[in-house]
């Protein structure tokens, strides 16, 4: 495999140990502080939200870590990748209603936290894409 290949590589075990971690979070410790992520305009109960978004952070996780071939393994970083555009709204959702979860107490935190949801699109797609 070659360098940028085991990179990727990396990066695709990283991400799936990621959302593990957060998907595992969202069912235990941590689902209080994910209900503020749950716009108020949605349609469903908030931890029910939460509840279903842990559980499709884990399965994606155990993809990420399982799924090693191509063209599967590019599907799956952007069906990852639309997971994390379709959680978006949460986030704003967190920034224009003034919500703390996670330590982000004020707009500036919040704001930037902005800032990390694209990144985690081009990790799932980079990590995913095949070798040149």
């Amino acid at each position: 495999m070659a360098k940028s290949g085991v990179v990727r590589g990396v990066g695709q075990a990283a991400l799936g140990a990621v959302l593990l971690t957060a998907g595992a979070s969202h069912l235990t410790v941590a689902r209080e502080e994910f209900r503020a992520q749950v716009p108020d305009w949605f349609p469903a109960d908030p931890d029910t939200v939460v509840l279903a978004s842990g559980i499709v952070e884990l399965a994606l996780g155990t993809a990420l870590l399982t799924t090693w071939r191509q063209p599967a393994r590019k599907r799956l970083g952007t069906l990852v990748a639309g997971f994390f555009v379709a959680v978006f709204p949460g986030n704003i959702a967190q920034y224009t209603g003034h919500k703390d979860g996670f330590g982000l107490d004020s707009d500036r935190k919040r704001a930037l936290r902005l800032l990390g949801q694209p990144a985690l699109v081009a990790w799932a797609r980079a990590a995913t894409r095949p070798a040149p």
